[in-house]
């Protein structure tokens, strides 16, 4: 398993591709080998064999023009190889463009963006095929390079005969004939196997792509030493963590944050601070470069990851839901959760009315990543889904920013309830969803800037308090615009 990284500096496209493309290409390697390269391998064997046991002296040609054949489809294969590699390349920006034109289907139309999509398509078929007529170019080039060969090969052994005839005891008409017909029953296979090294080549690359990603090592795999982290308080600490994406400039900067058990914790601070790094770091999505995080002591680098996601509930602003109905999308925070559960953290996070007037209720198909939902819906199935997983930590990424005012409402009242005597970390935007929380901790360029009890930070001259007076500030300003606006329907 490969970290958040990986995936991050790899076009899906090009995973897609090295998955899907590859295991045909390996299907492709072992049907070729199975069907043609051993079958013709050997009745190339069996035919050497005679015209050596025919005569030893005018095999020595075979043995001649046979190298020359094969350096001259090595040459050929260095050139297939290239051409196939990119190949590969191609075929990842088709689906790049296919996509892309999927899922930015609205931001395409806003902008007219219909031609380019189909130029940047356009050239990539082109390509596809001026690569794929190549191969085909080589393929065939291979059958009229080994019948020269061949020709040249019957002409050296009529001559080495004749030759032969002058210093010594020339192979009777008889032998001279079944030495050529031996000669050209193993040019046959040797043709077919020539033919079948571009293709296998072709093939090949694909193999090598795919066991180029089979036999990258588990970035984030369990330590030797790893044990079962136990259901416990919840209690989660980080001890002077750095980490930095690649080589870029430390995201946190030996951080340390301990958040109580069984308390309500929001994150604050302004954008690019760090903030939903912690949240990925808590996940063990990424592993901290310095420091340790620990849950209940347990740190979680030595811990099962298994047992880590256990203790563990997750929602986030970018909802994901798989292609699948209501119920099962809701199920997979606990797959042995009853129906009843299900519908119980529906209404927990507000999401079972709506879920009632669908088609069909909690059967309903969502789509593909819930694309026949709103957002704010989305959100609130997200939020069922980790509610229901019923974990010690909870956490929330933003969870409730697709939401209306009322909406958010109702969830923020509903998390006060799921989120008692559970530990409960929270990021937050909009500072009214920080209400709920029992101490709050502002982070800024990867720094805990300042913590304390929500109503201590509110109280006092902090960065909080000013930034929390200054949305309340905008929240009425904008309300107040709203109600000295002319009505748009008099």
């Amino acid at each position: 398993m490969q970290d958040a990284l990986w995936f991050e500096n790899t076009d899906s496209s090009k995973i897609l591709v090295h998955v899907t493309q590859s295991a045909g290409a390996a299907r492709t390697v072992i049907d070729v080998i199975v069907t043609s390269v051993i079958r013709d391998a050997l009745t190339l064997v069996g035919m050497v064999g005679v015209m050596v046991w025919q005569n030893a002296v005018l095999s020595l040609v075979f043995f001649v023009v046979m190298p020359v054949a094969l350096l001259s489809v090595r040459v050929v294969m260095g050139r297939v190889s290239a051409v196939t590699r990119e190949g590969f390349v191609g075929q990842a920006e088709i689906n790049k463009v296919i996509r892309e034109t999927s899922t930015g289907l609205r931001v395409i139309r806003s902008f007219g963006l219909e031609r380019l999509l189909q130029v940047r398509m356009d050239s990539a078929i082109r390509d596809g095929q001026v690569r794929a007529n190549t191969i085909s170019r080589f393929e065939s080039l291979t059958l009229p390079l080994m019948d020269t060969l061949a020709g040249f090969a019957i002409g050296i052994v009529i001559m080495a005969n004749t030759f032969s005839g002058r210093v010594g005891t020339p192979a009777s008409a008889g032998e001279i004939m079944a030495f050529i017909t031996a000669l050209l029953m193993a040019y046959e296979p040797a043709k077919r196997l020539s033919r079948v090294r571009v293709t296998l080549e072709a093939a090949f690359n694909g193999v090598r792509m795919m066991f180029s990603i089979l036999d990258m090592p588990d970035a984030i795999a369990d330590a030797p030493d790893a044990v079962d982290l136990p259901r416990g308080k919840g209690a989660v600490s980080f001890k002077n963590v750095t980490f930095a994406y690649s080589r870029k400039k430390p995201i946190l900067n030996n951080l340390t944050l301990d958040f109580a058990p069984g308390k309500v914790t929001a994150i604050v601070g302004p954008s690019g601070g760090g903030k939903s790094t912690i949240m990925s770091l808590l996940l063990r999505v990424y592993d901290p470069k310095a420091g340790k995080i620990t849950i209940d002591g347990f740190d979680l680098r030595h811990v099962t990851r298994a047992s880590l996601r256990h203790v563990l509930s997750y929602a986030g602003q970018n909802t994901f839901l798989f292609s699948t109905s209501v119920r099962d999308n809701i199920r997979m925070g606990r797959e042995n959760a009853t129906d009843s559960e299900v519908e119980a953290a529906a209404k927990c996070a507000q999401a079972h009315d709506f879920i009632m007037a669908l088609p069909n209720g909690y059967d309903t198909q969502v789509g593909e990543n819930g694309i026949f939902f709103s957002g704010g819906q989305r959100q609130r199935l997200s939020l069922a889904r980790a509610i229901l997983k019923d974990a010690p930590v909870l956490l929330l990424d933003e969870a409730t920013s697709a939401l209306d005012n009322y909406s958010e409402g109702l969830v923020r009242d509903a998390i006060t309830q799921v989120t008692t005597g559970r530990t409960t970390i929270f990021i937050a935007h909009r500072l009214s969803t920080v209400m709920v929380a029992d101490e709050v901790m502002y982070i800024e360029a990867g720094q805990l800037v300042e913590h304390g009890p929500l109503q201590e930070l509110l109280n006092s001259d902090t960065r909080f308090a000013a930034l929390f007076r200054k949305e309340r500030t905008m929240a009425k300003s904008k309300s107040d615009r709203k109600l000295k606006s002319p009505r748009s329907d008099i």
